[in-house]
């Protein structure tokens, strides 16, 4: 049994995470972090979780210090830029594994993150999208950087998304760039008119982002090449199913790691 700890509890993901962990016979929510309603009870704030009786005792906390007291294996962050870096040495400080779902961490902050897990002997999983969907678009864009020379990256999200570009669109970047530099014809530099039209040069690719009422979170790599185009387009719903999913596989194998990994290749056969 894998005792979980979930900071954010009550945020998009959280609310559908607590009673999926509930639910999942191998693992065990044992702590619940969301500052707005500390003091209460699980099962006052998620219905669904009430029908674990030991999730639906869970009270509340309001930092993960507090919460992790009861015991974890896991901690699983769904919370702010803000805060994820001090939860999460906060959770390995006690030797319990992370998988973070937040966005907002540096490179600097990653290597941090990684020296301290090597220390406590545990294993941290990053993930800019826990969508499997988003998992495999990152894996199949990166086969197909190999063989097709050129590329751009397009991100859509929702009009009230503050951040750009989005953290899929940063790890798919970065993910292509492991690969190779895309040809370009004409250097951006050298446009005519605006380059600030040809987007932003991140590692080497050009991304679009887009900003729009209607849409949720998404990303698209366009590929080109002499007389033929390939697109891999991932969309994401209103509804947090998708990342539920992919962040019990990341629960589920981040118990095996030591050290920080941000390869969520892996936690796939976590979720079939």
């Amino acid at each position: 049994m894998i005792r979980v700890c979930v900071a954010g509890a009550t945020g998009w993901v959280g609310r559908a995470l607590v009673p999926a962990i509930a639910d999942a016979a191998d693992l065990e929510l044992t702590g619940a972090v969301a500052r707005s309603f500390a003091g209460r009870r699980v099962s006052e704030l998620l219905p669904n979780a009430a029908r674990a009786s030991t999730a639906a005792k869970v009270v509340i906390r309001a930092s993960v210090e507090d919460a992790l007291v009861a015991g974890t294996d896991v901690l699983v962050d769904y919370t702010s830029p803000e805060l994820i870096k001090s939860n999460v040495l906060a959770a390995i400080r006690r030797r319990a594994h992370v998988v973070i779902g937040t966005s907002g961490l540096t490179t600097t902050d990653f290597d941090e993150i990684d020296s301290a897990a090597r220390a406590s002997g545990v294993g941290v999983v990053a993930g800019a999208n826990f969508a499997v969907s988003a998992i495999l678009l990152e894996s199949f864009a990166t086969i197909a950087a190999r063989y097709l020379p050129s590329w751009e990256i397009l991100d859509f999200a929702s009009a009230r998304k503050p951040d750009a570009p989005s953290g899929t669109a940063r790890r798919l970047a970065s993910r292509l760039a492991s690969v190779r530099a895309p040809a370009t014809a004409i250097p951006v530099a050298q446009t005519h008119g605006e380059p600030a039209a040809r987007g932003l040069d991140l590692e080497d690719t050009q991304v679009h982002s887009i900003r729009l009422p209607g849409y949720v979170i998404g990303a698209e790599v366009m590929f080109g090449s002499a007389d033929e185009r390939l697109s891999i387009r991932y969309e994401g719903g209103s509804g947090a199913s998708p990342y539920v999913k992919g962040t019990l596989a990341a629960v589920r194998r981040v118990t095996t790691l030591t050290g920080l990994s941000q390869d969520l290749e892996q936690v796939l056969r976590f979720a079939e």
